[in-house]
């Protein structure tokens, strides 16, 4: 287990690990920069109870007074979700934030990292980073992508956002040694749509299946073979119905894009720009979606970290 003065684990959380009960990490960004409050705290208990009934331990990631802290008490969730000044903080920036002692949401990068160091072995999250569709100009990579490269975790996600340019973040996953699957598609998902025009190059079907694969990149990385260390991303697109009108997401998408380059707006302050371009120009269509790309990512990934620990018996 880690140095408590460098990772806090909750008595709950510490307990899991320590007895290989599930366990399934869930990012703080969302929480603290997607929502206000009290909506955020809602969605919070409401994920917490879908891990649970799913049999697993839900485990949210954050820094408070400068401790990463893996399982949140009351006073700590009301920390990240009451400060609307709360920092953002990515995996580079976790060392600058304990030495200074400040509260911090953790992206997916952080998260992950933050979670693999002490065994965590899932991740729900809705939507990955990746390569921007300027990239070429601007170098705009999200380090979700180089992170996952050494974090040794299951990703559960909805893809990448389609603001993001998709073939190329595929392609650096590739690069990257990050094992990529589609759960029971072959398509890759595009977050608020359920195919982003790609496909993906392996499906799993079943979370039995998932954990054979996660227990497999495991023994391969303990045998030092090159190329297990980082991540299975899995991306779970969303059930048909229930994903962002196709007309609608485009319209949104072509003028977002049309309106952060008027205004000037890149580099990484464009998905944020463009999140809430989103969110204005559905009429908050888009935050439904992505709320439900969250509960099912969760239970989804709740389920996986049970068959996981069912495996490793």
């Amino acid at each position: 287990m880690p140095d408590p003065n460098t990772i806090t684990l909750s008595d709950e959380v510490r307990a899991a690990i320590n007895a290989g009960r599930p366990v399934v990490a869930l990012e703080s960004t969302l929480l603290a920069h997607g929502l206000s409050y009290p909506a955020n705290i809602e969605l919070a208990r409401e994920v917490d109870a879908i891990v649970r009934d799913a049999g697993a331990i839900p485990a949210t990631v954050a820094v408070i007074r400068g401790l990463p802290t893996i399982g949140l008490d009351d006073e700590a969730m009301a920390i990240l979700t009451q400060n609307p000044g709360i920092s953002k903080l990515s995996a580079r920036d976790l060392a600058i934030a304990m030495g200074t002692g400040i509260d911090g949401a953790t992206t997916v990068a952080s998260t992950a990292a933050l979670a693999a160091a002490v065994g965590i072995s899932v991740f729900a999250t809705g939507g990955l980073g990746g390569v921007h569709r300027d990239a070429r100009d601007s170098f705009d990579e999200s380090a979700d992508l180089a992170t996952l490269a050494r974090a040794p975790i299951v990703v559960v996600c909805a893809g990448v956002k389609s603001l993001l340019d998709i073939s190329a973040t595929l392609e650096r996953l590739e690069s990257l040694n990050v094992a990529v699957a589609g759960y029971r598609t072959n398509r890759f998902p595009g977050f608020y749509r359920r195919d982003s025009g790609y496909p993906v190059d392996w499906s799993l079907d079943n979370v039995t299946s998932v954990a054979r694969v996660a227990h497999a990149r495991t023994a391969l990385r303990r045998s030092g073979v090159a190329g297990a260390d980082g991540a299975l991303v899995l991306a779970n697109p969303l059930p048909e119905g229930s994903e962002l009108d196709a007309s609608v997401h485009d319209e949104a998408l072509a003028s977002g894009l049309a309106e952060a380059a008027r205004l000037g707006i890149r580099g990484k302050a464009v998905t944020p720009f463009l999140l809430g371009h989103f969110h204005a120009a559905t009429g908050g269509e888009s935050l439904r979606v992505n709320l439900e790309i969250i509960r099912r990512n969760a239970r989804l990934a709740a389920e996986i970290a049970v068959a996981i620990a069912k495996e490793g018996r």
